[in-house]
């Protein structure tokens, strides 16, 4: 799945078109390397997503297409 795509399904980021520029504007990190939106997601990736001065950092644990809004959080474990 692609990163933008997860970003929305697992309501991170609540619509795809701001994931995509989150993408677009190099404020996504996938293991240490700054991701392009098509990049594939997958099982066990550490994200990084900077919002301003604040850093999500976070574990990749599923990645499914559809999930329901309460289960959406576990899709991934947030470090700190």
């Amino acid at each position: 799945m692609r990163i933008d795509k997860f970003l929305k399904v697992s309501r991170i980021i609540k619509r795809r078109t701001v994931a995509n520029d989150a993408c677009d504007g190099e404020h996504v990190v996938v293991n240490g390397r700054q991701v392009k939106a098509s990049y594939q997601v997958k099982k066990g990736d550490i994200v990084e997503i900077m919002f301003g001065a604040r850093t999500l950092k976070f574990e990749v644990l599923d990645v499914r297409e559809n999930v329901p809004k309460n289960e959406a959080d576990t899709m991934y474990k947030i470090m700190i």
